[in-house]
């Protein structure tokens, strides 16, 4: 069995690769660490896991909290990964990071993004960079299966990314014409309360927030630059709206050269005939984000308007899955030689 380790337990990416790891046949839980709840047991916090799991939640400088692990998963803010990561790393554990620690290879690229988004700029670990891998498994396969150290995709990012791939692989869109409009629940704002999420402010309420520039604006175009071998600008608009879980990114960019919808049909079906959890449809479907709740697909809708010839994709997640615990633990599977769908080939649930 993989020893794993959770730091962070109690947020929501926490509580989401736990429930995960539960259910892995070759998964083996060894410790929950977390500042929140430190000294209750997992399931006193979430009762939902009772009869499945009673682990103790340890406060990070409990030496408990130091137990070896073959696995340790961050699902921590910025900067706490690549505080503590050098140590796990150093007992030879494979490291999986949700924040944006280990999301770029160079210490200047994550120079970029911490400036753009009022942060420390400079990397506590800047010797790890390098060895790090991006954790887009659809994109970044091989390297993820040789990598000891991975930065998670941002929930957005993972949605637009997967959305705007094989177009950018294809060079099929103009670079500076991209944009994305991106719908996401509550939850994405994480577990922390906060009077703009209390209730009575959030029911029957949708807005935009983050104009003057999104973390995950510098992941998409870096991954889509690569790919497209050319530099790419995005147009990015977060919103949230009243709804717990999903996210539903539109992405339109223009066509460098006419396609009608078959065509694009026939390129994103071609990109991903090896990804298991991205699923591609025509216009026509009815889709929403309830059809990948508590799952780790990606479902794609592409269709183009040939009339000013622009391509749109509607790309559908669970943040909280794909955007999050369930990327991590595909990224997990590849690392440790696993199919990637172990653990994750489930349907959602209806209604």
């Amino acid at each position: 069995m993989i020893r794993v380790k959770v730091i962070g337990a109690t947020g929501y990416g926490g509580i989401g690769i736990t429930e995960l790891l539960l259910r892995h046949p070759e998964a083996k839980l060894v410790a929950l660490v977390a500042r929140e709840a430190a000294g209750q047991t997992i399931n006193q916090v979430y009762p939902h896991l009772d009869g499945f799991c009673d682990l103790p939640i340890l406060p990070p400088d409990d030496p408990a909290a130091q137990v070896e692990a073959d696995a340790v998963f961050f699902a921590t803010p910025d900067r706490v990964g690549m505080e503590q990561a050098p140590g796990e790393l150093a007992k030879g554990a494979k490291v999986i990071d949700y924040s944006g620690d280990f999301r770029f290879t160079t210490a200047e690229a994550y120079a970029d993004y911490a400036t753009r988004i009022g942060k420390n700029p400079v990397h506590a670990s800047p010797d790890l960079l390098g060895s790090n891998v991006y954790g887009m498994a659809e994109l970044h396969r091989a390297e993820i299966r040789k990598a000891s150290l991975i930065g998670n995709p941002g929930c957005f990012a993972c949605s637009c990314i997967l959305g705007l791939a094989p177009a950018a692989k294809a060079r099929a869109v103009c670079p500076h014409s991209v944009i994305c409009d991106c719908k996401s629940g509550v939850s994405g704002a994480g577990k922390k309360e906060k009077p703009t999420f209390h209730y009575p402010a959030r029911y029957e309420n949708m807005n935009a927030y983050r104009l003057s520039g999104h973390q995950h604006v510098c992941e998409v175009e870096r991954e889509l630059g690569l790919l497209a071998g050319q530099d790419v600008k995005i147009t990015f608009t977060a919103q949230v709206v009243p709804v717990c879980r999903g996210i539903m990114s539109t992405l339109y960019a223009d066509l460098v050269e006419p396609m009608d919808e078959a065509a694009v049909l026939e390129m994103y079906r071609a990109f991903y005939k090896d990804s298991p959890f991205v699923r591609v449809y025509p216009s026509t479907t009815a889709m929403g984000t309830l059809y990948v709740r508590g799952t780790n697909y990606c479902n794609l809708v592409v269709s183009v308007d040939q009339r000013v010839n622009r391509l749109r994709v509607v790309s559908h997640i669970d943040n909280l899955m794909k955007g999050q615990a369930g990327s991590a633990l595909q990224n997990f599977n590849l690392m440790f030689g696993l199919p990637e769908t172990t653990g994750l080939d489930h349907p959602g649930i209806y209604p």
